[in-house]
């Protein structure tokens, strides 16, 4: 069923997520005006930092493009963050918030590849990203995040597609992309996003450990460091372009962010209509 049985209320969208996917969506819901609430965890594994918006939950604030987010203690302090037209950040686990600040809309972009939590009768309007949701059970849309022919298509019945586990490829270049953390442990930095890195450079280290760069290119993402990862887990992302762009949002992140947008006023629309009715 494409349309939402609960009733109208304010436009205030919670997105769960403050990574770089997650940051394409709040710019096109905060460019349509609409109020957006971050919520985070209280330790993000953001990659793309540059561009993540959810980096105020260390910073205490994050600018990306035209967007500023603001960490916040409370949901009291929403209504004065989004008059200085800012973006409220809670760190917000398990999204608990929900039943104290009532969304119109919440969005999953945490981009598990598994569904952490949300169900379709958390807002009116409930939208996912990627698999491990199946609309309309988990959530009224859900939004195809894979590359191709789909990617950004709003699905009303149905799953996103499986994640491959494998990269997108750019000049040549997929799985080699990735830097994952060789053992388990806490992340010290050897270089910076933005930096171009020569082939065998060091990135960055696990517990003494030094993961170096498969090849040349621009170091487009980096976790936080200080962080502790497991073995194996994504920590770095290399580009091969020596033009790539570490400080605006991705084509990926907008083509998503608009999906997201078009599906949250499909079903606003059909709110309106039947307040009209």
């Amino acid at each position: 069923m494409r349309r939402c049985d609960l009733p109208v209320t304010e436009d205030i969208v919670a997105v769960r997520g403050g990574g770089d996917l997650a940051t394409g969506v709040v710019q096109k819901l905060y460019r349509a005006g609409i109020k957006v609430v971050i919520l985070e965890t209280a330790c993000p594994t953001a990659i793309r930092r540059t561009v993540s918006l959810c980096t105020a939950v260390t910073e205490q604030s994050a600018q990306v493009e035209d967007m500023r987010a603001q960490r916040i203690a409370t949901l009291q302090e929403c209504a004065e963050v989004w008059a200085a037209g800012e973006i409220p950040l809670l760190v917000d686990e398990t999204a608990s918030s929900l039943q104290h600040v009532h969304p119109n809309g919440l969005v999953d972009a945490i981009l598990a590849k598994k569904n952490l939590g949300t169900r379709a009768d958390q807002a009116p309007i409930v939208i996912a990203m990627g698999p491990g949701f199946s609309a309309p059970r988990d959530a009224h849309a859900v939004i195809e995040t894979m590359r191709g022919h789909g990617l950004g298509r709003v699905i009303f019945d149905g799953e996103a597609m499986q994640n491959t586990g494998t990269p997108g490829v750019i000049e040549g270049r997929g799985e080699q992309r990735v830097l994952r953390a060789p053992c388990e442990g806490t992340v010290t930095h050897l270089s910076a996003i933005g930096e171009f890195l020569t082939e065998g450079q060091g990135v960055f280290s696990v517990n003494g450990s030094v993961v170096t760069a498969p090849f040349s290119g621009v170091l487009r993402g980096l976790i936080a460091e200080g962080i502790w990862v497991p073995e194996g887990m994504k920590s770095a992302d290399i580009d091969p372009r020596a033009d790539s762009d570490c400080n605006s949002i991705s084509d990926k992140a907008r083509a998503l962010g608009g999906a997201v947008l078009e599906a949250y006023l499909y079903f606003r629309r059909h709110q309106t209509q039947e307040v009209l009715l």
